[in-house]
């Protein structure tokens, strides 16, 4: 029987704190200007906070006070010891999103199953249920691993402040709630432990791709979403790649979606558009799928600051409007 694998990682995780900054820096911006072009990468750890990267914006001022208070809320790392070093878009690349082209080039692709009601792969989707679980008992770092095999699962989950016992007690409840039956369970495997986030860790924007995209069942395309605007195909496509996705799977009554979507940057026409639709591939021309990055943008509303709620918890299967 296949065997597959997914992990998740909880929101107080060192590279999900910077995800968060990267996200929330993003959309203060763009409360303020709806056309902001952001780029920011987040490094932190052990009490201190790097935050890097470009911004084009042309609203009201933001003191570096504001941003660093953002920073703090999130991280608990007091200002001084966050440092910025942020600078305008390169004027090259600037001049090829001037004019509607993908901020970027790359191939981003979209994924929908019938395995749950999230149309996501069933390991990944008993990953992030399991540890959203654990987090509301205990909210701090941890992650939480499935392994399927039908209905058999093997579990692994390391949290921190959460004592064995407790970790045990839960996943049994998980496992009994969801039918499953467990074939193995280590619950804070190298012993319990209270360090955890940046107390005992780095973290970096964009360093839990696969937890944020599908899992790894699913091909990785471009690169991290967080800190980025929606002229990024990396996110924006991305997400019509996902939407695209899910209405194939139900307008074909398909079991799996796959839509792979390729930009060259500068250039408003992907390279590439095709699904393949219960393992046989069929272009996307025919279909009245928007596929320029403005058109994106506007089909899926990527202009409004949405984004601080995608970066906990994964990007699909939740409710946004690609979803």
């Amino acid at each position: 029987m296949t065997q597959r694998t997914a992990e998740v990682v909880s929101p107080k995780h060192p590279d999900k704190l910077c995800d968060r900054v990267s996200d929330a820096i993003l959309d203060l911006f763009l409360e303020k200007d709806p056309l902001v072009r952001c780029a920011v990468e987040t490094c932190g750890g052990h009490g201190k906070l790097f935050i890097t990267g470009e911004i084009t914006y042309y609203g009201p001022v933001i003191e570096e006070a504001e941003i660093k208070n953002i920073a703090k809320i999130i991280t608990g790392i007091e200002p001084e010891n966050v440092t910025l070093n942020i600078v305008a878009q390169s004027p090259e690349i600037a001049q090829g999103v001037d004019t509607g082209g993908a901020g970027d080039q790359g191939i981003m692709i979209g994924y929908a199953c019938n395995d749950n009601e999230e149309y996501l792969p069933q390991e990944y989707y008993l990953a992030r249920k399991l540890n959203r679980e654990i987090y509301k008992e205990y909210p701090y770092d941890g992650k939480t691993q499935v392994t399927i095999a039908g209905n058999n699962v093997s579990i692994v989950a390391s949290f921190q402040m959460a004592p064995k016992s407790a970790l045990e007690r839960i996943c049994k409840a998980f496992a009994k709630r969801e039918k499953l039956k467990i074939k193995s369970l280590h619950c804070n495997p190298a012993g319990d432990w209270k360090l955890g986030g940046f107390d005992a860790d780095a973290g970096v924007t964009g360093r839990k791709l696969a937890v944020d995209n599908y899992g790894p069942r699913v091909p990785l395309g471009g690169g991290a979403f967080s800190g980025k605007d929606a002229t990024k195909v990396d996110r924006s496509a991305a997400y019509m790649a996902r939407y695209i996705a899910l209405d194939l799977l139900k307008k074909k009554k398909a079991e799996e979606v796959f839509v792979e979507l390729s930009y060259a940057i500068g250039h408003n026409r992907p390279i590439q558009a095709t699904a393949t639709v219960d393992g046989k591939q069929i272009s996307l021309s025919k279909y009245d799928y928007k596929l320029a990055p403005n058109s994106i943008i506007s089909f899926l509303d990527l202009r409004k600051p949405i984004f601080a709620g995608t970066a906990t918890w994964g990007h699909m299967g939740r409710g946004f409007n690609w979803n």
